[in-house]
């Protein structure tokens, strides 16, 4: 599948199909999961800092929300599509159903690219977002956070907005906002921390010492650099990360072989995780192609970039020595890569399991917001420590029991806890 014919909606709904063949779901309940309940896709005109008018095209997708109100990010995104939202918002339903929170799956999007926008270009936009779907979201239907290329100021500013409207304090209303203004201690480091804590169990399966492996990374963005983080901490060291380069409209990979310094590179690195390749060289980093991470000779590889990375032209490429794939990003992973990993018999702890950190502290935050009571930073990590541990054993445990591929294992938790949702509510 290449990189121009690849649709995530289409992989979703194939990924969904098998799990559905494995339950035995009836026709209603295939019919109501493998499409989203609902979609609104609209317009939004922006006054630009030159006096000119550009319109932008939104999106926001809410998938199903038997067990509670949507949930999920908002994306600012030049290649952003239906289809990308849609499958988006798929996998979050089944997130937050694999990690047992009482949130649905949404998801968002704006087609533009922030490098090009002022702040209050995308301050205008992101308000102008939030007008579109003030009657259609909230903290009791569907609650957003950020994404690509969003980040706290941007939740912020939607967050007013819609007060504004409404004319009503609604914290719960937006997840990821700054500390000190609703926003939760842990939030910055919980989807690449969550990732961890998977590989660390996994690893415990495995009978391998964390301090006896090394990584390679795919992207620089938040995820992979508190990933990147607590990995260290656990002893691993990584050799390799690539990182999205604004300038060149490209990827790089940036290898040595005695560890990358985590602080280093941030410290060269803008706020889109992109790497400064000219002064990574002066620090004594090689500089390789942007497909190279995944063909490095290491233990573990972290995908936490975008969709369709690991396909099944990339996958031919990896060292005989990977034992495990843990997936940051959504989506990285296609069915033909999966089945080469399934062939090579590598331990893969699946998107929707491995990055679910986010949404757990995301819904942590909903609580805290709700209620006006905030927790302490270690309070918040413990908390997800727990979730993130127990999910991973009960997906592992039916794995092993009924032999299914990870993947497998995590649907199959997933989808049946939204559809005896949907069938317990009456829907189907």
């Amino acid at each position: 599948m290449s990189a121009n014919s690849f649709n995530p909606y289409r992989m979703a709904q194939r990924q969904f199909d098998g799990v559905a063949d494995k339950l035995e779901l009836d026709e209603a309940t295939r019919s109501l999961l493998r499409t989203p309940m609902r979609e609104y896709q609209f317009s939004i005109p922006v006054r630009m800092d030159d006096g000119s008018v550009r319109v932008f095209r939104g999106f926001r997708i809410q998938h199903n929300d038997s067990r509670g109100p949507c949930k999920g990010g908002i994306r600012f995104h030049p290649q952003e599509t239906e289809d990308t939202v849609r499958a988006l918002a798929m996998w979050m339903t089944w997130k937050c159903a694999v990690v047992d929170i009482p949130l649905g799956g949404g998801k968002g999007g704006i087609i533009c690219d922030p490098h090009d926008l002022s702040l209050r270009e995308q301050e205008r936009l992101s308000r102008g977002w939030v007008r579109q779907l003030a009657r259609n979201v909230g903290p009791l239907s569907d609650v957003p956070a950020p994404d690509v290329m969003t980040n706290a100021q941007h939740m912020l500013w939607m967050l007013d907005e819609f007060e504004a409207i409404h004319g009503q304090k609604l914290p719960g209303f937006i997840t990821g906002k700054p500390v000190g203004m609703g926003g939760s201690l842990g939030r910055t480091e919980a989807t690449g921390y969550g990732l961890i804590y998977m590989v660390r169990e996994a690893l415990r399966e495995l009978d391998i010492r964390p301090e006896d492996t090394k990584a390679s990374v795919q992207g620089f963005g938040n995820v992979a650099q508190y990933a990147i983080e607590l990995y260290n901490q656990l002893g691993g060291t990584v050799t390799c990360v690539s990182s999205w380069n604004q300038s060149d409209q490209c990827s790089y990979s940036f290898r040595r072989a005695d560890g990358v310094q985590l602080e280093e590179l941030r410290g060269i690195t803008d706020s889109f995780g992109g790497i400064d390749k000219g002064r990574a060289r002066e620090l004594g980093y090689e500089v390789l192609d942007g497909d190279a991470w995944i063909s490095q000779d290491v233990d573990i590889l972290l995908p936490c970039a975008l969709e369709n990375q690991v396909n099944a032209e990339t996958v031919q490429g990896i060292s005989d020595r990977v034992r495990l794939v843990a997936e940051g990003a959504n989506g990285p992973t296609t069915p033909e890569a999966d089945a080469f990993f399934a062939d090579r018999g590598i331990f893969v702890i699946p998107d929707f399991l491995a990055n679910a950190g986010g949404v757990t502290c995301s819904y942590f935050e909903q609580v805290q917001s709700n209620m006006n009571y905030f927790w302490s930073k270690d309070e918040v990590l413990g908390k997800l420590d727990d979730k993130m541990t127990t999910a991973f054993h009960a997906v592992s445990d039916l794995s092993r029991r009924r032999k299914l591929y990870m993947r497998d294992a995590a649907y199959v938790i997933a989808i049946g806890r939204v559809a005896s949702a949907c069938s317990d509510r009456g829907w189907v």
